[in-house]
């Protein structure tokens, strides 16, 4: 490369746009005779409706339709059973849509909704997670094909005989993704062509899907996902409301918004089941591991298995002989589970890092010391080499800057009046996923170049960051560099998910600027008004298999406070280290890592759902009730990162970002706290309640 656009702190090209209320996201595209829908969730857990009255609905000023079952559009049988949306009578849980009102504003809307009368035959339902439950099974693989077991060595055996074990259950409830901007959809029909703006992380996927459920050709479907406001996972494959949008549409012959109420989103979009956990670990006095088995029971619905693949970090954190990492799963009568940021590595690294730390406990030996004394110079699990693993450099890196020499290592040594302080460490990985991508470079006459791709920013900095890659590429300032994204007619791309997006497109857009700098090489004179034009599929290259174990790494430090009076944890500081290739703009990676590491604050102290057994619903089902972390939680929080010259990622060396931040930082949180109090709190969050009733415990009270 010849540019030097890559790595510099460029800011968001969209930056302004979205300040001033420019930016039009799904909801906001105010065509001519434009209505809206609101849709009319189940009110049993499971069952079947047996009548539907919309006179009330129907009376009301401005409805224009009600759907139900008996009336909606047929649609092709889906491959996601949950966007089979009015197609029969059956309730497979609480909040499923049975009824879709149609009105001129979104208050009459909302009102005639309230009108329906919905009867139904209630069945007994099930929707409680237990460790034990009768009906758990061990699938075929978990989320992204990965194997529900693996296991070598003597796992049991060599723990049972290890000097030093640790035996430790860990509970991870549900979660909510809760974007900011909940998942809309408006659609209209231009004759029989479909057009829909809405709000996903992959428009590429909507288009497909839209076509195999309405019989038509994806030429004829246009998908707009030029802004959306952040998904987490939630809108990584399409969700009920585009699927109703596009139904209303066709039914009255107007263009249709559905922006489903925040209330309703975790029973349609998908959560972060809950997973139980049981890890035992074996150690010689020294510290080295000789046995490790990670065990984890996660929910699904009745109608889709997703299974959280949470023991599967455990495959490739640590060296140790004898390992057994385990997914059992149960259908229950609840929404299916689905993806949210890190899925897998999330949970599964809280439970395995603050297991990490009980074992440094129990050896007497410091926690930072114990994980390089473990570092593996293979991937266990696979025996593969690594591409880059620089993880004992983030823990050393990371305890310099924190002052980690500094640290008492006895629980509850440090006080400040009734406050109780501690600090806490955690690792963290993130696997590299890179998928095929196209993309289109054009070298105009003015000396501007345009890149078009169709991929998404769903807050992440894409389009400022392709453009890097482009100017970085063909060696000219990056203010000559126009990007086109989020529109289906681009060329495609895959899905903003996984942290792949960056990697994916940027190998397409970097192959299609390479192939237009050899073009304009051989070029004498001016160009053509219509510029030049080249274009890249890395399809057979970016899905290749590798013969490396790739992986981001990082390390957390954390330090709260404890409050023995009220039970409450403030967290002073966060700081994150960590190894992910190369950083291409440095204002956005440190924003994605600062914002991974918050949510994981959240996770810690106040982020979890209830599934209400009598009622089969979650408790909490908003923001009023589930509480993510508002400014006045977040502390002194730095992120900071060790450069890595890794050749075997893409052609720009870089890993995913987007999730490593919020993987391990529930951990460094938690095992603080127990530095911090000397109590061991293995269900999260950690609230006032719960640390209370610990600190009482301990006391003897």
């Amino acid at each position: 490369m010849t540019g030097t656009a890559l790595g510099a702190a460029a800011e968001r090209r969209e930056g302004h746009l979205k300040v001033t209320g420019a930016a039009r996201y799904a909801a906001e595209h105010p065509l001519p005779g434009r209505a809206h829908a609101w849709p009319v969730p189940a009110t049993v857990a499971r069952g079947r409706v047996t009548a539907v009255d919309t006179t009330a609905a129907l009376d009301l000023p401005g409805v224009l339709t009600v759907l139900t079952h008996e009336n909606a559009p047929r649609l092709t049988e889906p491959g996601d059973p949950t966007l089979a949306v009015l197609q029969d009578a059956g309730v497979p849980h609480r909040g499923w849509f049975v009824a879709l009102v149609v009105a001129r504003t979104p208050e009459e809307a909302r009102a005639a909704a309230g009108a329906v009368r919905v009867e139904y035959a209630v069945e007994d339902h099930d929707v409680t997670l237990t460790a034990d439950h009768p009906e758990a099974y061990e699938p075929e693989t978990a989320n992204a094909g990965h194997p529900a077991r693996r296991e070598y060595g003597d796992p049991d055996g060599a723990i049972d005989s290890a000097p030093v074990r640790v035996d430790v259950s860990y509970r991870v409830p549900p979660l909510h993704n809760h974007p900011m901007e909940p998942h809309t959809s408006t659609a209209h029909w231009e004759g029989d062509r479909l057009v829909v703006h809405t709000s996903s992380q992959g428009g590429n996927a909507v288009r497909a899907t839209l076509a195999a459920l309405f019989e038509l050709p994806e030429d004829r479907i246009t998908v707009d996902t030029r802004h959306v406001g952040g998904g987490f996972g939630s809108k990584g494959t399409p969700r009920p409301d585009v699927v109703l949008a596009a139904m209303a549409a066709r039914e009255t012959g107007r263009p249709v918004t559905v922006a489903l109420p925040r209330r309703q989103l975790a029973a349609v979009v998908g959560h972060r089941a809950p997973t139980l956990h049981r890890l035992r670990l074996g150690a010689g006095p020294d510290g080295r591991l000789t046995g490790l088995t990670h065990d984890i029971v996660t929910h699904s619905s009745r109608i889709k298995e997703f299974v959280e693949q949470a023991a599967v970090p455990a495959r490739v954190m640590y060296a140790t002989p004898s390992s057994r990492t385990l997914h059992r799963v149960v259908r229950l009568d609840v929404p299916s589970p689905s993806w949210m940021r890190a899925p897998g590595e999330s949970p599964g690294m809280y439970a395995l890092e603050s297991a990490m730390d009980e074992l440094a406990t129990a050896l007497g030996m410091d926690p930072v010391q114990l994980r390089l004394r473990n570092e593996p110079d293979r991937e266990p699990d696979s025996g593969k080499p690594f591409s880059s693993r620089h993880l004992a450099e983030c823990l050393r890196e990371g305890a310099r800057r924190f002052g980690w020499d500094r640290r008492d290592p006895r629980p509850g040594a440090r006080t400040e009046g009734p406050l109780l302080v501690g600090t806490g460490v955690a690792a963290a990985t993130y696997p590299v996923l890179v998928q095929p991508s196209t993309a289109e470079a054009r070298a105009l006459p003015d000396g501007t170049f345009t890149v078009r791709i169709n991929a998404t920013d769903i807050g992440t900095g894409a389009r400022t960051v392709l453009a890097q890659v482009a100017a970085d590429t063909l060696g000219v300032p990056l203010e000559r560099v126009r990007t086109e994204i989020g529109d289906s007619e681009l060329p495609s791309a895959s899905l903003a998910g996984g942290s792949s997006g960056t990697a994916s497109w940027g190998w397409a857009v970097h192959d299609a600027c390479t192939r237009l700098g050899g073009l304009l090489g051989g070029l004498t004179g001016r160009l053509p008004a219509e510029g030049v034009t080249a274009r890249a599929d890395t399809d057979g290259r970016a899905n290749a298999e590798s013969p490396y174990a790739r992986h981001a790494f990082g390390a957390h430090f954390a330090e709260v406070t404890v409050d023995t009076v009220t039970g409450e944890v403030r967290v002073r500081r966060m700081l994150g280290v960590f190894a992910a290739g190369r950083v291409l703009n440095a204002r956005t990676a440190r924003s994605q890592f600062i914002g991974g590491m918050v949510m994981g604050l959240g996770m810690a102290l106040t982020e979890g759902s209830t599934m209400d057994a009598a009622f089969g619903d979650f408790t909490e089902s908003d923001l009023a009730s589930y509480h993510v972390p508002a400014h006045a939680d977040v502390p002194a929080v730095e992120a900071h990162w060790i450069d890595e010259d890794d050749a075997h990622l893409n052609p720009m060396g870089s890993k995913g970002i987007g999730e490593i931040g919020n993987v391990g930082s529930a951990a460094a949180v938690g095992n603080a706290v127990h530095h911090a109090t000397g109590v061991r709190y293995r269900e999260l969050p950690l609230t006032p309640d719960k640390v209370l009733a610990g600190l009482t415990s301990a006391r003897g009270g």
